[in-house]
């Protein structure tokens, strides 16, 4: 299995990116994807899911900003980051084949990340 991130750049705070991960080595169709962000010294959080059926999910703190997206025919997840705060500054991971144990949700594979930097 292969992911990679693509996409991240050094932008001003107000501006855009979107960033894509292409997937490779398993059935793409078949998996719930999403996307991660750390920074130095801070959490992993989850910033946004899809499933199979398209349902999304966002964390607060890009929701109205973010819109996570997919193709299925090209193998390739998106994170569309709109109205992009300093906040946001972050590595963002693509994650694939996502699970939930102890309520707690998770994925089996991630790519390496790509940085994202947003300036004021």
């Amino acid at each position: 299995v292969q992911l990679v991130e693509s996409g991240g750049d050094s932008v001003q705070a107000g501006g855009s990116l979107k960033l894509s991960c292409v997937a490779s080595g398993y059935n793409f169709s078949i998996c719930g994807m999403g996307w991660y962000r750390q920074g130095p010294g801070k959490q992993r959080e989850l910033v946004s899911w899809i499933d199979t059926d398209g349902s999304t999910a966002y964390a607060d703190s890009v929701k109205g900003r973010f819109a996570i997206s997919r193709d299925n025919v090209k193998n390739t997840l998106f994170l569309q980051m709109n109205s992009l705060k300093t906040d946001d500054t972050d590595v963002y991971y693509c994650a694939a084949c996502r699970y939930t144990e102890l309520d707690v949700i998770d994925f089996r594979y991630w790519g390496p990340g790509t940085q994202v930097t947003v300036s004021s």
